[in-house]
This record gives C-alpha cells, sequence and structure tokens, in this order.
C-alpha cells in the first residue's frame, strides 16, 4: 500500500512538472510576438540572482484611453486591460484600456491583461499597471546594461505576456553583455 502511494504521489509531482513546462513552452510557441519599449532600473536581489527590473512604456496608461473614464486613483491589484497596436517605430503603443474585458478590435491589435498598481513617480493622469514581465533574470555581474533596452514579448490569447528576449541596443542581451568591456 505504501509503494503505491508513494509511486501515485511520484506520478502526480511528474504531471505538474511536465504541465508546467508544456504550458510556458505553448505560450512561446503559440502567442503574438509584439516588441516593447522599456526605461531599466538596476537591482540586485541576493536570494534571486541579478535581474533587471524593467519599466515599459506602456506600464503608465493615460487615464483618458479608459473607457468607461477611470479616475487617477483607481484601487491597487484592479484588474486592467490594455489594447496595443505597433507604431510607427515597431514598438506597441497603448490604444485604449478597460477595467472590463476587451477584444482586439484588428489583426494587428493585441491585449494584454495587468493590474494596478502604485507609482510614487507617477504625476500625470495615468494608472500605472503590472502585466508580470517587469522582471528579466539574467546572468550573474551582467545585471547592468549600458544602452537602449527592448523586449520581445510573447502575448497568448489569455493576454498574460511572458518575456521571450531583452535587447540592447538592438543586440539580443547575452551577447551585448558579452562584448561589453568592464
Amino acid at each position: 500500500m505504501k509503494s503505491k502511494l508513494f509511486i501515485l504521489v511520484l506520478v502526480a509531482q511528474t504531471a505538474w512538472l511536465l504541465g508546467t513546462v508544456i504550458t510556458q513552452e505553448y505560450t512561446l510557441a503559440t502567442g503574438q510576438v509584439i516588441l516593447l519599449e522599456t526605461r531599466p532600473v538596476d537591482p540586485r536581489d541576493l536570494l534571486s540572482g541579478d535581474y533587471l527590473m524593467l519599466n515599459y512604456k506602456i506600464s503608465d496608461v493615460p487615464t483618458n484611453l479608459f473607457s468607461p473614464p477611470v479616475k487617477k486613483d483607481l484601487p491597487y491589484g484592479t484588474k486592467v486591460f490594455v489594447a496595443l497596436a505597433p507604431g510607427t517605430n515597431g514598438f506597441c503603443a497603448v490604444t485604449r484600456a478597460s477595467t472590463n474585458a476587451l477584444a482586439p478590435s484588428s489583426g494587428a491589435e493585441v491585449v494584454l491583461r495587468g493590474r494596478s498598481a502604485s507609482a510614487w513617480w507617477n504625476t500625470t493622469n495615468a494608472i500605472h499597471v503590472a502585466y508580470g514581465i517587469e522582471r528579466y533574470y539574467v546572468a550573474e555581474n551582467t545585471g547592468n546594461p549600458r544602452g537602449k533596452l527592448t523586449a520581445q514579448v510573447v502575448v497568448p490569447a489569455s493576454g498574460h505576456p511572458k518575456i521571450k528576449q531583452v535587447f540592447v541596443d538592438g543586440q539580443p542581451y547575452a551577447a551585448a553583455m558579452k562584448n561589453e568591456v568592464p
């Protein structure tokens, strides 16, 4: 009886692990790929290692783009749906937003899900939105890039984005950091 229970627990753990990997890989393989401009911050966490804290231009959504209209003081953690469309420079920009579910209005538009977050630096009439792609973990001692950062993000139908790759001045992050002279 104990060996059957042990095998059952082992099978359940293996199934959970494989399910997680398959879900992540499926998202990266089937989601729509978009390009986002970032504004980096350079933190370091002793337990998590080096990472980039990415602040996207799409993170501060002007209140006049919301339908129905919202106030500047949207409660923390409120679900926010943000529609993006590619701009003339190739980077996606916010076209509209809502606290209610949105559907893409055109083939090029993509909808991200996020949550309202606090931003003490935000003095404009905008709502700060966190999408869950604000951290990008990097190799040790490579968390201080010099140059323009951009992120390639995959957005599945669920609207929960995942970072596919980060670029420094148009070069993949790992390659750019190898070429950087300390």
